[in-house]
């Protein structure tokens, strides 16, 4: 018997090999390579044998020559944004992301830029920016997709009815044929091999009817070969025919393409319409005016969207001008033209305000993933295109198909070059639902050619529309473009399924190889029923998480930007996940050693939750995982260093022996010991134990009070009977509301005010580990600032915790362990419907998330417990909303927490700020130490990039009278350690500002 799988394998090995003796850039064969490439941004997914990243056009011709002498194909890959399927394959794929990636030239006076395929969009724009210029085509993934990625695909993007598509802007394309031919593809077919001019030549003249008369006239026909560019009218543009071929013909190694003037200042009209009918039936309307754009989104795309005026659908109308006046007033000027058929608008000349509203639109292709109910919905049919004066006919049509087949969807997109992008509730998880896929894409091909419009309007077909091509074009002009792919490829190795020859549009579909029944996991995932396999499906690969910079308070995704590899992004995570549950790459589920690797540089820094347009939450599937892969087995030494850290620091305190650790640690060598008996950072610092826990500060400040002053300054009445089981300090009262007998200053003028008219609102400190045992200066300036602001604190009475340090580290089962403890702690207070500040972000953060998210419904204490958690911020304005905070006056400088940012928000920090006098903005990012993980030894070195991203240089940069924040405990030891700075709380300085009382108390 022959052994199919080890001959395979063996084949594998030798071209594997034979590719590392022939190129210069990386050959990757290994699981982890292979499965961060099955799959794009589509419903499609196929395996590649191994993964080259060329260093140059040398590099390519070796590699394909390696694969053409083995009869294996070859699939040229960019950002892997295809939302049709063409840049996922089998055999080699080739990465231009690594290496192939430079502006070789620019020229301002000719307007054109020589790049090689792997340049992202956004590098390009910006170099051309310096000069005035522009590349028109925008697709909304322009902060990560490749210039050779847009050419494969002739991608267009918001702005094409001003500068048209990629193929409009090519001029010139170097290609390397599967064949092992290098030409230059321009105007003419003088630059071509003669075997390939001759019959390209003889191709065209024998089909010069078809070729003028079978091609719609639309600005979006993006299907199929564009072969009537051959016309001899129309120059023989080879290099316009190449461009959204998919990699089936060549593969790009350079491309010379348009750059265009850019306005030097925008404005965005956004007007507002009864419905989606109505909007569409406008857009084309708004065309004579001259505007670099018109899109369009209805309300159920963008529920609860802020800044939008009054309306059921929009128009997003971009125009341009010399000056930002100018702009506005041909703004407004189209908004008026425009006015008999909206029903409100406005006009955003502001840039960043434009920004907020355009981040709308982008990060549609991720939020239209999901129906307003939850379920899921995925592409296929993600952008169809018919002539834009038949747009509100079309959408009609098309809304009553998906009724008849009892689906929905959320179209947008591109209203004023008639192409619409939508996401539809297919059942692609069980054989009849793939049976309606199928039915529903063969009408509304029928139903877009009725419409006179093209199957792809942006997107290209891939694997998705390429078997429907006939009903557009008949089967005449398919089996041209089938002559066409076998004059540039008659091996057929590049690309194959793809355009010509496809496959049907049902196979290779990335879910069938998923489990068919729930995986049995650790915590609820509430937003995906429970099912872990859905949860890792929320990535649909729109790449986000690619981003190589961030702008403004977004943190997405931190080690990516570190490292630069795939398999550190989000999506990289979570295609390996995928590929865990699938089990036919990654063979060893839980245990899988790749899927381990690429987590461990994740910081769990929760950023994907929020700026993820589907909200993947890596960090939950990090700790899931984890907890799988360590079950019954030793844990790495970090886990029980940091991982017990709440209960190590509790018996130190116990012991009253932080002087006696805190010595220590300043012994290099027994700190060195330490450190690797804890699996720390060698280069790591271990911060210093406070001499006085939060909460011990705290009894001696009630005992005081409770005898009548002393160190609180408060009460001379102890704690009330009635108090719901947490421990009020020298703030408590025996009436309470009422000035507490003895009281003076900030506080006894704060009740005094509230004392006669109503009780003073209580509220629950929580002592977070942090605060307690590193940092009880914070817990004491939130007393005072809360207290000064007429709030009557309380803490609860024994140690609590969020159980955030075992949640991290995978220990799921001592973390619920340690949270039920807590909600028996804090049932009273939780009875009393006491609100809980949390100081810590992260702990806060685990206690609105991770906890009812990991007990689930069981225990509807964590529920409870997770809506009475607030901020600090957000206390005050909700609890004290008259009290006035202590003037600053200062600039800020500093750090955004990254758990604030993806879960709790920072609106009432930043209205606290600004009332306090506070002014400027925060960094985002993530400081990178982020817990445990900046501590663990081999993390050193992404610990500091990501602080020097953003974090650590606009500190260096601030002006030195500025207010050094950052309410977490990791940013402030981020910066403490690697630049020399102390960082404070808000409390702390707020508390710092407020006038002493008598005693001599803040």
């Amino acid at each position: 018997m022959v052994d199919h799988e080890s001959e395979g394998a063996g084949a594998a090995q030798e071209l594997e090999r034979a590719l590392r003796r022939a190129v210069r850039g990386e050959v990757s064969f290994d699981t982890a390579s292979r499965a961060l490439m099955t799959m794009d941004a589509s419903n499609y997914r196929r395996v590649p044998a191994g993964v080259v990243a060329p260093y140059d056009a040398d590099d390519v011709a070796a590699a394909l020559a390696v694969c053409r002498e083995r009869a294996v194909p070859v699939v040229a890959r960019g950002a892997g944004t295809s939302i049709a399927g063409q840049a996922t394959g089998l055999g080699v794929v080739l990465d231009f992301t690594r290496h192939m990636r430079s502006i070789v030239s620019l020229d301002p006076d000719a307007r054109t830029a020589v790049v090689q395929p792997g340049v992202i969009l956004d590098d390009l724009r910006a170099a051309a920016g310096t000069h005035g210029l522009t590349f028109g085509p925008d697709p909304s993934t322009h902060s990560r997709c490749t210039l050779g990625g847009m050419i494969g695909n002739n991608s267009c993007g918001s702005h094409s009815v001003a500068w048209g598509t990629t193929a409009d802007n090519v001029r010139e394309l170097d290609v390397v044929t599967y064949g092992g031919e290098r030409l230059r593809a321009g105007r003419g077919l003088d630059g071509l091999p003669p075997r390939l001019r001759e019959a390209l030549r003889a191709l065209v003249d024998a089909n010069l009817a078809p070729l003028r008369t079978g091609f719609p006239d639309l600005p979006r026909r993006i299907s199929g070969y564009a072969l009537d560019a051959l016309l001899p009218e129309k120059g023989a543009d080879v290099a316009r025919a190449l461009t959204g071929s998919e990699g089936t013909l060549g593969v790009l190694t350079e491309a010379t393409v348009r750059l265009v003037d850019a306005p030097a200042a925008r404005a965005l009209a956004v007007l507002g319409y009864p419905d989606e009918s109505a909007a569409a039936e406008a857009a084309h309307t708004l065309l004579p005016h001259g505007p670099l754009t018109v899109e369009g989104m209805a309300a159920d795309l963008v529920a609860g969207a802020t800044g939008l005026p009054k309306g059921g659908a929009w128009l997003f109308a971009e125009v341009g001008g010399a000056t930002r006046e100018e702009a506005r007033s041909r703004a407004e000027a189209l908004a008026r033209a425009a006015a008999d058929a909206t029903t409100d608008h406005t006009v955003v000349a502001d840039p960043a305000g434009q920004r907020a509203l355009w981040r709308i639109r982008e990060d549609a292709s991720g939020t239209a993933t999901r129906m307003p109910d939850g379920s899921e919905a995925w592409p296929g049919w993600e952008d169809c295109a018919v002539p834009p004066a038949r747009l509100g006919a079309y959408l009609r049509d098309f809304r009553a198909l998906m009724g008849r087949h009892g689906l929905r969807g959320t179209p947008y997109g591109h209203f004023g070059d008639g192409c619409i992008h939508v996401r539809i509730d297919f059942d692609l998880l069980s054989d009849a639902g793939i049976q309606v896929f199928r039915r529903f894409s063969t009408d509304l091909a029928d139903l877009v050619v009725a419409h006179g419009g093209s199957l792809s309007g942006e997107h290209g077909d891939g694997l998705a529309r390429a078997e429907l091509l006939p009903k557009m074009y008949g089967d005449e002009m398919v089996r041209l473009f089938s002559r066409f792919k076998d004059l540039w490829d008659p091996a057929g190795g590049l690309n194959p399924g793809a355009l010509a020859r496809p496959q049907r549009m049902e196979e290779n579909l990335r879910f069938a190889v998923l489990p068919g029944r729930p995986v049995d996991v650790e915590f609820g995932y509430p937003h995906d029923n429970g099912d872990f396999s859905a949860a890792v499906r929320r990535c649909v690969g729109v790449a986000k998480c690619r981003n190589e910079s961030v702008s403004g308070a977004a943190v997405m995704c931190p080690s990516y930007r570190a490292t630069g590899e795939e398999q550190h992004s989000t999506r990289g995570r979570a295609r390996l996940l995928h590929e865990m549950l699938a089990g036919e790459v990654v063979r060893d589920g839980w245990r899988s050693e790749e899927v381990r690797g690429a987590l461990d540089l994740c910081l769990s820094c929760k950023g994907c939750r929020s700026d993820c347009p589907v909200g993947v939450d890596m960090a939950t599937y990090k700790a899931e995982f984890l907890h799988h892969h360590y079950k019954g087995r030793t844990r790495p030494a970090a886990h029980y260093s940091m991982g017990w850290l709440p209960l190590w620091l509790r018996a130190i305190a116990t012991l009253r022996a932080a002087p006696v650790a805190n010595a220590a640690a300043g012994v290099r060598p027994l700190a060195l010991l330490a450190k690797r008996a804890g699996g720390i950072a060698p280069l790591r610092a271990i911060p210093e134990l406070a001499p006085e826990p939060f909460t011990r500060w705290w009894r001696k400040r009630a005992r005081a009070a409770a005898r009548g002053g002393g160190e609180g300054g408060g009460a001379a009445a102890g704690p009330a009977a009635t108090d719901p089981g947490v421990a009020p300090g020298g703030g408590g009262a025996s009436a309470p509301g009422q000035p507490a007998a003895g009281a003076s200053g900030p506080r006894a003028d704060a009740a005094a005010r509230s004392g006669g008219r109503a009780q003073a609102p209580t509220v629950v400190l929580w002592p977070d580990t942090f605060t307690n045992y590193l940092s009880p200066s914070v817990g004491r300036s939130a007393v005072a600032v809360l207290e000064a602001a007429g709030l009557r604190v309380v803490v609860p009475p024994e140690p609590v915790c969020c159980g955030l340090t075992w949640v991290s580290t995978g220990q799921l089962d001592r973390a619920r362990s340690v949270m039920r403890r807590t909600l028996d702690v804090m049932a009273p207070a939780l009875d009393a419907g006491l609100p809980v500040v949390g100081l810590e972000p992260s702990c806060t953060a685990a206690l609105r998330t991770d906890l009812p998210e990991l007990l689930g419904p069981a225990d509807p204490r964590a529920a409870c417990l997770a809506d009475a958690v607030t901020t600090f911020a957000q206390a005050l304005e909700d609890h004290a909303p008259d009290w006035q905070p202590p003037k600053v006056d200062r600039p800020v400088v500093g750090q955004t927490h990254c758990h604030q940012h993806a879960v709790l928000g920072d609106a009432a920090e930043r209205r606290l700020r600004a009332r306090a006098g506070l002014t400027g903005e925060l960094s985002g990012g993530c400081c990178g130490l982020a817990g445990n993980f900046g501590f663990e030894q081999g993390h050193y070195e992404v610990s500091v990039a990501c602080a020097e991203e953003q974090l650590l240089p606009s500190v260096r940069g601030a002006d030195p009278a500025a207010e050094l924040l950052a309410d977490g405990f990791s940013c402030r030891t981020q910066l403490e350690q690697l630049a020399d700075r102390r960082a404070r709380h808000l409390a702390e300085v707020l508390a710092e500002r407020l006038p002493r009382d008598p005693a001599g108390e803040r």
